[in-house]
């Protein structure tokens, strides 16, 4: 008795072992469906924003980095693909396998009926179930017989239902082996379509970086010039920033050496909000890509030079709006010298700064709201870009923006 509960639950356990593996990797080819469609959509952006600029006069620095967001892009679409190719090729043979183990129990299950239906038969000849009936020796006995009729009859029916339930389930599983062959069969062709544009773009990537090495010394020259511009819009920004902080200490009777916001409990409210909304928050623009990334690292030109960005370069279309990111007040709307203006919000301890910006619609104090319109991002008139900057601090500190907003 014992072991035959023991053998019962191990069957359970295999079965619900089963189902949660099938589930989860239903679960996991559904994410990478999404995440195909996501890549997938960024790349049409990205087209649509360069036939947009074609007819200016892009710069070459900009041009390294479109072809790197490209290349990377596309590098990463080729492993989605690839993930699915893999998955479907591990539930074709999975079904494969579930096809033989039917054909062999459909094949077992046929030929037990068909034995039951002869062995019926010849008893149906040698007597009848009546007299089957009549030559027991009591009442009990004719009971016992006329419910093994009735259990015998019902196995018979059950055996029937069970072998057109099974062929209805290779039927199925046949049907669905050949949309899985197909649907891996146009991720493969997918996948070799996308490998061709990718050389395509990787050999003009080498053409103009070829080309550019001819004249590597100007071409740094520029890119430190760059990030000097960069670095005192950047400075001007976090000196405001830490004057905020300051103003927000004085006012509530502590030291303006702080290097944090003094809340208030409505401001404390905001700021916790703001940090539950970690990796979900809006992007700052709809449409538009990341050009640039925010940290120090080497330059995509020249590697022996290092650029630091306390934000992220997004490139979007011309007109674009920008929008805020989440509740919060304008805290400063800053005039820089040669540069567009820079909106900057604060969410409580935490702020984000909109460089870029005109035509702004908010004033500074005004209340904003997630999404709002705050005003539109500029192109440039030389080279047709329109690029917004995007920063996030925390206190005085810069954070990756690719952590708070969604799917950045």
């Amino acid at each position: 008795m014992l072991l035959k509960q023991t053998h019962r639950r191990l069957i359970i356990l295999g079965l619900l072992l089963f189902c949660f593996m099938g589930f989860s990797q239903n679960n996991k080819q559904k994410a990478l469906e999404n995440r195909r469609q996501e890549i997938l959509r960024d790349i049409k952006m990205f087209n649509a924003l360069q036939s947009e600029n074609r007819s200016q006069k892009q710069s070459e620095l900009s041009k390294i980095e479109d072809f790197n967001y490209k290349i990377n892009v596309l590098n990463n679409l080729i492993k989605v693909t690839n993930q699915q190719a893999n998955y479907l090729t591990r539930e074709i043979n999975n079904n494969q396998k579930k096809v033989t183990d039917l054909r062999a129990e459909l094949k077992q299950l046929k030929a037990d009926y068909a034995a039951m239906i002869v062995k019926s038969y010849k008893s149906k000849n040698q007597q009848s179930r009546l007299m089957f009936l009549l030559s027991s020796e009591d009442f009990k006995q004719a009971y016992k017989r006329l419910q093994y009729i009735k259990q015998y009859a019902a196995h018979q029916k059950k055996q029937g239902e069970m072998i057109k339930a099974k062929t209805q389930e290779l039927q199925e599983i046949n049907q669905d082996l050949l949309k899985q062959k197909e649907a891996k069969n146009a991720l493969i062709a997918e996948n070799r379509k996308t490998q061709r544009e990718l050389e395509a773009d990787r050999a003009e990537h080498q053409k103009l970086m070829n080309a550019l090495n001819k004249r590597m010394s100007q071409i740094s020259g520029e890119i430190r010039a760059k990030q000097r511009e960069a670095d005192r819009i950047e400075k001007q920004i976090n000196d405001i920033i830490k004057a905020e902080i300051a103003k927000s200490n004085a006012k509530a009777g502590k030291s303006e050496s702080s290097t944090t916001f003094a809340l208030t409990p409505e401001e404390k409210l905001l700021a916790s909000n703001f940090e539950s909304n970690k990796g979900k928050l809006p992007w700052p623009v709809e449409k538009g890509f990341v050009r640039l990334g925010y940290g120090r690292q080497p330059s995509l030109i020249n590697k022996s030079l290092i650029v630091e960005r306390n934000g992220v370069l997004i490139a979007t279309e011309k007109g674009a709006e920008v929008r805020a990111v989440y509740d919060g007040v304008v805290s400063r709307i800053i005039m820089i010298k040669n540069a567009y203006p820079v909106v900057v919000i604060r969410h409580g301890n935490y702020m984000t700064a909109y460089r870029n910006v005109i035509n702004i619609r908010v004033k500074e104090g005004e209340k904003v709201s997630t999404k709002q319109v705050i005003g539109d991002v500029a192109t440039n008139p030389a080279t047709g870009e329109t690029l917004l900057s995007f920063i996030v601090y925390k206190d005085s500190k810069t954070q990756n923006p690719a952590s708070w907003i969604n799917h950045m």
